[in-house]
């Protein structure tokens, strides 16, 4: 497994294409050979094609705006096939009726995006947060959705935090959903449910690895969405430092 960092975490750093430009070369001075792309600038696909060969870097995953999605989809496939990438993302969905985002809604919208980028050679990945694991009808709404779509056709970006979160056990969940975890996102979880630098916080991360081994999980994504105050490239630095010294790279 790889480990890799994913830019919502230096997110306010990249919010031009110049300061995008910096936050990847200060990434892969850390060490990181993978990232995610998310919450950054619009940005032309061959720059970040030219921006990623400079630094030695991979983009194994996107979360792309779902108006992207929704509407762009050709160009969507296109802009993911120049910088190479075949994991394209939905970061949030709130399963809130009274924001238009209930599971209906969900349903009626999301299986058809994965359907159409499984045609353009791309694989689907949702990420939960915490509200994946309010229950309908006894089970956790993400325990429905995997039974509901086809694994061929969506996978899930498992967030450590966000399962520890909704009351569940990162390590079991990723033991349910294998074979559709490719990458999931590493983010500790300390006292008064604040996230923390991997290694610093309380997830069992022995239990982590080797469930996501056993699952196939290629990439494992540090994020961080808040260091509350501290720098994020220094947190990613210790969560890399963490994570390289039981033997990852």
């Amino acid at each position: 497994m790889e480990i890799g960092a994913q830019f919502y975490t230096v997110r306010e750093h990249c919010q031009n294409l110049e300061d995008f430009a910096e936050s990847l070369k200060k990434v892969a001075d850390i060490g990181y050979r993978t990232v995610q792309i998310s919450g950054t600038c619009p940005f032309p696909a061959d720059w970040l094609k030219e921006n990623l060969e400079k630094n030695g870097l991979r983009c194994v995953l996107t979360h792309t705006p779902p108006p992207r999605l929704l509407g762009e989809m050709d160009q969507v496939i296109a802009d993911h096939n120049t910088f190479g990438c075949d994991l394209v993302g939905l970061g949030f969905w709130a399963f809130d009726p009274e924001r238009d985002m209930s599971f209906e809604k969900f349903m009626e919208t999301w299986p058809q995006v994965a359907k159409q980028l499984k045609a353009g050679g791309k694989y689907f990945m949702y990420h939960n947060h915490d509200r994946e694991f309010i229950k309908r009808d006894s089970k956790p709404i993400l325990q429905i959705l995997a039974e509901t779509i086809p694994a061929e056709e969506m996978g899930f970006t498992l967030d450590t935090f966000w399962v520890q979160a909704g009351g569940g056990d990162p390590a079991q969940w990723l033991e349910y959903l294998s074979g559709r975890v490719p990458a999931i996102h590493l983010k500790d979880y300390a006292y008064g449910r604040s996230m923390a630098v991997v290694g610093e916080g309380n997830i069992n991360f022995a239990r982590v690895f080797k469930k996501a081994e056993a699952a196939g999980t290629k990439y494992m994504l540090v994020e961080q969405d808040d260091c509350h105050g501290e720098d994020p490239f220094e947190c990613l630095r210790r969560s890399y430092d963490y994570l390289h010294s039981w033997g990852f790279q």
